[in-house]
Protein backbone atom coordinates (compact mmCIF):
# COMPACT_ATOMS: atom_id res chain seq x y z
CA UNK A 1 0.00 0.00 0.00
CA UNK A 2 0.92 3.56 -0.53
CA UNK A 3 0.80 5.73 2.20
CA UNK A 4 1.07 9.41 1.83
CA UNK A 5 1.41 11.60 4.60
CA UNK A 6 0.68 15.31 5.14
CA UNK A 7 2.11 17.51 8.22
CA UNK A 8 0.29 20.85 8.08
CA UNK A 9 1.30 23.45 10.09
CA UNK A 10 -1.01 25.56 13.26
CA UNK A 11 -2.75 27.52 10.38
CA UNK A 12 -3.16 24.70 8.45
CA UNK A 13 -0.72 25.25 5.69
CA UNK A 14 1.01 21.96 4.32
CA UNK A 15 4.55 21.93 5.92
CA UNK A 16 5.99 18.45 4.71
CA UNK A 17 4.85 15.64 3.19
CA UNK A 18 5.89 11.99 2.61
CA UNK A 19 4.81 9.14 -0.08
CA UNK A 20 6.04 5.32 0.73
CA UNK A 21 5.65 2.09 -0.23
CA UNK A 22 3.92 0.47 -3.17
CA UNK A 23 0.64 -0.46 -4.06
CA UNK A 24 1.11 -3.94 -5.82
CA UNK A 25 -1.81 -3.09 -8.32
CA UNK A 26 -0.46 -4.52 -11.21
CA UNK A 27 3.67 -5.87 -11.89
CA UNK A 28 6.00 -3.26 -11.90
CA UNK A 29 6.33 -1.16 -15.09
CA UNK A 30 2.60 -2.17 -15.54
CA UNK A 31 1.00 -0.34 -12.10
CA UNK A 32 -1.16 2.84 -12.49
CA UNK A 33 -1.62 3.93 -9.15
CA UNK A 34 1.94 4.00 -8.57
CA UNK A 35 2.73 5.62 -11.08
CA UNK A 36 -0.18 8.17 -11.23
CA UNK A 37 1.30 8.71 -7.04
CA UNK A 38 4.19 9.46 -8.39
CA UNK A 39 3.59 11.50 -10.81
CA UNK A 40 1.48 13.96 -8.94
CA UNK A 41 3.79 13.90 -5.84
CA UNK A 42 7.14 14.50 -8.01
CA UNK A 43 5.35 16.41 -10.56
CA UNK A 44 3.90 19.27 -7.57
CA UNK A 45 7.56 18.96 -5.93
CA UNK A 46 8.48 20.28 -9.63
CA UNK A 47 5.74 22.81 -10.15
CA UNK A 48 6.49 24.48 -6.64
CA UNK A 49 10.11 25.07 -7.63
CA UNK A 50 9.34 26.19 -10.64
CA UNK A 51 5.98 28.05 -10.84
CA UNK A 52 6.13 29.53 -7.39
CA UNK A 53 10.34 29.59 -7.05
CA UNK A 54 10.22 28.27 -3.71
CA UNK A 55 13.11 24.63 -3.43
CA UNK A 56 10.96 22.41 -1.04
CA UNK A 57 13.83 20.45 1.14
CA UNK A 58 13.26 16.74 -0.72
CA UNK A 59 14.76 13.35 -0.07
CA UNK A 60 13.67 10.38 -2.65
CA UNK A 61 14.74 7.01 -2.92
CA UNK A 62 12.67 3.72 -4.11
CA UNK A 63 9.29 3.86 -2.91
CA UNK A 64 9.76 6.96 -0.92
CA UNK A 65 9.46 10.45 -1.61
CA UNK A 66 9.71 13.05 1.47
CA UNK A 67 9.64 16.99 0.95
CA UNK A 68 9.48 19.42 2.96
CA UNK A 69 8.47 23.74 2.80
CA UNK A 70 11.65 25.82 3.56
CA UNK A 71 10.65 27.94 6.30
CA UNK A 72 12.31 31.08 4.46
CA UNK A 73 10.77 32.60 1.18
CA UNK A 74 8.37 35.73 0.76
CA UNK A 75 4.71 35.51 1.52
CA UNK A 76 3.59 35.66 -2.19
CA UNK A 77 5.96 32.46 -3.07
CA UNK A 78 5.28 30.64 0.00
CA UNK A 79 1.04 31.04 -1.18
CA UNK A 80 1.54 29.73 -4.64
CA UNK A 81 3.80 26.72 -3.19
CA UNK A 82 0.10 26.43 -0.93
CA UNK A 83 -2.04 26.33 -3.46
CA UNK A 84 -0.11 23.55 -5.98
CA UNK A 85 0.47 21.64 -2.34
CA UNK A 86 -3.51 21.81 -1.98
CA UNK A 87 -3.61 20.78 -5.51
CA UNK A 88 -1.35 18.09 -5.15
CA UNK A 89 -3.76 16.58 -2.50
CA UNK A 90 -6.82 17.12 -4.44
CA UNK A 91 -5.12 15.07 -7.17
CA UNK A 92 -4.10 12.52 -4.44
CA UNK A 93 -7.50 12.00 -2.88
CA UNK A 94 -9.56 11.26 -6.35
CA UNK A 95 -6.56 8.14 -7.04
CA UNK A 96 -7.24 7.35 -3.42
CA UNK A 97 -11.06 6.93 -4.10
CA UNK A 98 -10.85 5.57 -7.19
CA UNK A 99 -8.31 3.06 -5.94
CA UNK A 100 -8.82 3.01 -1.42
CA UNK A 101 -7.32 -0.60 -1.25
CA UNK A 102 -4.14 0.63 -2.89
CA UNK A 103 -3.80 4.47 -1.21
CA UNK A 104 -3.82 5.67 2.12
CA UNK A 105 -3.73 9.11 2.92
CA UNK A 106 -3.09 10.66 6.76
CA UNK A 107 -3.27 14.49 7.31
CA UNK A 108 -1.98 15.44 10.86
CA UNK A 109 -1.71 19.40 12.48
CA UNK A 110 1.40 19.35 14.46
CA UNK A 111 2.89 22.56 16.63
CA UNK A 112 5.27 24.72 15.03
CA UNK A 113 8.09 23.47 17.07
CA UNK A 114 7.41 19.94 15.98
CA UNK A 115 7.67 20.69 12.21
CA UNK A 116 10.87 19.24 10.30
CA UNK A 117 11.61 21.35 7.88
CA UNK A 118 14.79 18.98 6.71
CA UNK A 119 13.81 15.22 5.98
CA UNK A 120 15.10 12.02 7.97
CA UNK A 121 17.03 9.50 6.58
CA UNK A 122 14.65 6.81 6.13
CA UNK A 123 11.65 8.49 6.80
Amino acid sequence: MITVRIWRDPDGRVARFTVSGHAYYDEPGRDIVCAGVSAVAIGAVNAVERLAGLKLRTEMREGFLDASVPPEGDGARRERAQLLLEGMLVALESIAESYGEYVRIEQSFVAAKAIKNTPKKGG
